[in-house]
Formats: structure tokens, C-alpha cells, sequence
């Protein structure tokens, strides 16, 4: 058999890789994509922030129908769950996203080998496909992009049972009438307000004390209060030293981050979420000369280029926030570099989202980050509560729209966002600051009426200090 030889060979084929090889492709380079998952798209698409929106998106609409739609005259009188038909069509949404990715491979021609990849040499890809039959691969070029997995968390073993990861979380058989969530953190939030809406008493147990750390302090105050007043309890400054599993439930030890006493804590299932660790084990990095920094990111250059000639990586096995589009646009840039071409990425307008209700999203500057670096700016706020749009969905009226801008010269510096659809609104102001905008800029765009992006306008007034509407 004739060796095997491409362009291009993608290790990983979640939303880095398979972005990576079909925009490798569309450019004219002869691409592969090894997966060992045996489906395309990555830990996002399978075992992520597809099926976890799939499943928030369900527990809003059945918390709606319990609790909210009384007030717009629509009776519901005989609410029941079916959690294995939620299940099913979570599933299907995967299902169909995963296909769809194979479908845009067929298309533009990428090569999808199933099975592990890893570095074998200068211009040379070892793969082992999932029958365990090995063979050498030619690459003139290779892009890591083997994503990230769950970090484990000292003295509790996870066996994805009593104790799960947020892989087990998105498929437990029924719902449990507790849980612990380990993490305050995207992940643990968003789990957490799924099994909460359906019924668990959740409890959630941080090590710092506040919870969604790196996002503007006052939307995570705001945060809490709000997943507080739905049910969800706090235990903030703790540490879980251990956890002893039995056939009813979880026993975990508890102790005050700063040193004090032990205590216990019960829960049906427990979920460790405290964050995740780049995926490299297995890759022959070491022997190829690709250098890891002190957290175990491969260490790269602006154009994703490792220590290693030809071998590239991007996605959450570099420095950078662990966000699926991040590692797409990583993936996109990572091609057309290879295929000649000079691409570039803002990392300061990268947005993140946590899909709670309300939701909250954030880019730029956070105004600790300000403070910090010493830069003078300027606050323009404005409620949820005041906009008619919000009023007239009902349900949908807390929160707020946060902007921050330079004092001196108004551009905007970051935006932050907690209220009804913040992952869609804050993208105006992603674009804004792409191009540089001031907030004058923004206020003096006009606004369609009535709509949620109304409450943007008006904080981009509210800077200047002449909001319109409060």
C-alpha cells in the first residue's frame, strides 16, 4: 500500500481541528483529520456545549411552563417530566452536528482517519487506527489540536456514576434529589441550573469566594443573587478534601479554604467541575522537541508555531481562554498561515458566555482589570427593568447592560452583561471593539424599538451620563 501524504494533518478533530482542516482544504492544501473519538467534534459537539445548551434549553422551558406561564394565560395543569425524551433529543441534536461536520468533510474533501495520532519525526505522523493497526503518515505540515480534559481534583475519584465529571452530568438516568457542584466556574453553573430547574437541591462549592472568576466582579455578585433566589445554595471560600462514595449518595469533607475545621456535606451525585487541563498525553511531543510551559500548554508563537519545525497547535492545548470559537478562529488562522496567507485575532474581543437564566457574557477589560493597570474609564449602566421589550416577555427583566470606556479618549474598553439573551447581545459590542469604537459611537447607532439591544444603546448614553430612559 502506497504511504499516505498530505499538507496538511490535523491531530484532533474537535472545533479547532475540523475548522483547522476544512479551511486548509477550502485553501487548496491536501488535509486529514485523526479523531479518536470516532466522532468529529471534539469534547464541545459530544460531550459539551452542544448537549448541555440542548438540556438547558429544555430545563428553561419546563421551569417556564411550571412557573411562568400561568402570568400570560396559558394553564398547565398537568406538567410532567419525561427526562428520557429530553435525553433522546439532546442525543439527536449531537447526532445531527456531528454528521453535519462529516457531511462538510465529504465536501471539501478532508481525509477523517479514525483512530490516535502523534508526532513520529520531522514531516511524519505515527497514526493508530481504532482497530490497532499503526502506520506512518507524511505531513508537510501538523496542527495539534487535541483540546483539553477534565481536571481531576485531589482525594475525589470520579467514576461517573455518584461522582461525575460534566460528562456524566449530561447523561445521569434520573434526576437526583441532590447534588453537589464542585466549581463555580461556566461548567458548574450551567449543570448546576439544569438539574435545579428539574428538581435536585443543588448546592455549590467554591474554593475562592466569589464564582465565575475572571468575569467583572459586580455580574458575578449579580449572578449569585439571582441563582440564589432560584434555589441554588453557595458555599464560597471552601475546599473538598475528600469524597466517599456509597450506593445512596456522596459523603464529601469540607474545610475552609483559609484552614479551620472540617465538616460533612451529603449528596446524592457529586459534580467535580473545577476547570480543565490541556489533552497532550501520548502526542510524542517531547521527543519532537515541542516545549510545554508551566501549566502544560504547548508553548507557541503568534503564528501557532511550536519549537518543533512544521507542527502547529491551537485550541486549548495553547495559552488562551478554553472557548470553542476561540479555538475555531485559532483554527481558521492556523491554515491560512500555513497556506501563506496573514491572518489576525483580536484576543482582546473575545467574548465568553455563561448560559444560565439570566444569562451573562462578558469581552474586553473587567473594571478589576482597570483598576489594576492603572486606567482611568468611565461606568454606563442601564436595567433590563427599563426596557419595554424586556417587560413584555415577562420573566426576563433582571439584569443589566454594563459598558466601560476610556476616560480620556471614550473608546470602549469591555462590556459585561447579565440579563435575557446576553450571548446574543453582547456581540454588538464585540464588533465594536474590533473597529475601535467609542461608546458615543455605539450610542448613536439607531436602535430598532422595541428590542433587548435597546438596553446596549442605552448604557453606551449612560456613559457620557444621559441615559434616556432612567
Amino acid at each position: 500500500m502506497a504511504e499516505q501524504s498530505f499538507d496538511v494533518v490535523i491531530i484532533g478533530g474537535g472545533p479547532g481541528g475540523y475548522v483547522a482542516a476544512i479551511r486548509a482544504a477550502q485553501l487548496g492544501l491536501k488535509a486529514a483529520c485523526i479523531e479518536m473519538r470516532g466522532k468529529l467534534g471534539g469534547t464541545c459537539l459530544n460531550v459539551g456545549c452542544i448537549p448541555s445548551k440542548a438540556l438547558l434549553e429544555s430545563s428553561h422551558l419546563y421551569e417556564e411552563a411550571a412557573h411562568d406561564f400561568d402570568a400570560h394565560g396559558i394553564a398547565m395543569d398537568a406538567l410532567r417530566l419525561d427526562l428520557a425524551r429530553m435525553m433522546t433529543r439532546k442525543d439527536k441534536v449531537v447526532e445531527g452536528l456531528t454528521g453535519g461536520i462529516e457531511m462538510l468533510f465529504r465536501k471539501h474533501k478532508v481525509a477523517y482517519l479514525k483512530g490516535r495520532g502523534a508526532l513520529a519525526g520531522k514531516g511524519r505522523v505515527r497514526f493508530t487506527s481504532a482497530d490497532g493497526k499503526s502506520e506512518e503518515i507524511a505531513a508537510g505540515n501538523v496542527i495539534i489540536a487535541t483540546g483539553s480534559e477534565v481536571m481531576p481534583l485531589s482525594g475525589v475519584e470520579i467514576d461517573e456514576k455518584r461522582i461525575v465529571s460534566s460528562t456524566g452530568a449530561l447523561a445521569l438516568p434520573a434526576v437526583p434529589k441532590s447534588m453537589v457542584v464542585i466549581g463555580g466556574g461556566y461548567i458548574g453553573l450551567e449543570m448546576g441550573t439544569v438539574w435545579r430547574r428539574l428538581g435536585a437541591e443543588v448546592t455549590v462549592v467554591e474554593f475562592l469566594d466569589r464564582i465565575v472568576p475572571g468575569m467583572d466582579g459586580e455580574i458575578a455578585r449579580q449572578m449569585q443573587r439571582s441563582l440564589a433566589k432560584q434555589g441554588i445554595k453557595f458555599r464560597l471560600g471552601t475546599r473538598v478534601t475528600a469524597a466517599k462514595a456509597s450506593k445512596s449518595g456522596v459523603e464529601l469533607t469540607l474545610e475552609p479554604a483559609k484552614g479551620g475545621d472540617q465538616e460533612s456535606l451529603a449528596a446524592e451525585v457529586v459534580l467535580v467541575s473545577i476547570g480543565r487541563r490541556p489533552f497532550t498525553a501520548g502526542l510524542g511531543l517531547e521527543d519532537a522537541g515541542v516545549a510545554l510551559d508551566e501549566r502544560g500548554r504547548i508553548k507557541v508563537d503568534r503564528a501557532f508555531r511550536t519549537a518543533a519545525p512544521g507542527v502547529f497547535a491551537v485550541g486549548d492545548v495553547i495559552a488562551g481562554p478554553m472557548l470553542a470559537h476561540k479555538a475555531m478562529d485559532e483554527g481558521a488562522a492556523c491554515a491560512e498561515i500555513i497556506a501563506g496567507q496573514k491572518p489576525h485575532i483580536n484576543y482582546d474581543a473575545i467574548p465568553g458566555v455563561v448560559y444560565t437564566w439570566p444569562e451573562a457574557a462578558s469581552v474586553g477589560r473587567t473594571e478589576e482589570e482597570l483598576k489594576a493597570a492603572g486606567i482611568e474609564y468611565r461606568v454606563g449602566k442601564f436595567p433590563f427593568a427599563a426596557t419595554p421589550r424586556a417587560r413584555t416577555s415577562g420573566g426576563s427583566t433582571e439584569g443589566f447592560v454594563k459598558l466601560l470606556a476610556d476616560a480620556k479618549t471614550d473608546r470602549l474598553l469591555g462590556a459585561h452583561i447579565i440579563g435575557p439573551d446576553a450571548g446574543t447581545l453582547i456581540h454588538e459590542i464585540v464588533l465594536a471593539l474590533e473597529f475601535s469604537a467609542s461608546a458615543q459611537d455605539v450610542a448613536l447607532v439607531c436602535h430598532a424599538h422595541p428590542t433587548l439591544n435597546e438596553a446596549v444603546k442605552e448604557a453606551a448614553l449612560a456613559v457620557a451620563g444621559h441615559p434616556l430612559h432612567i
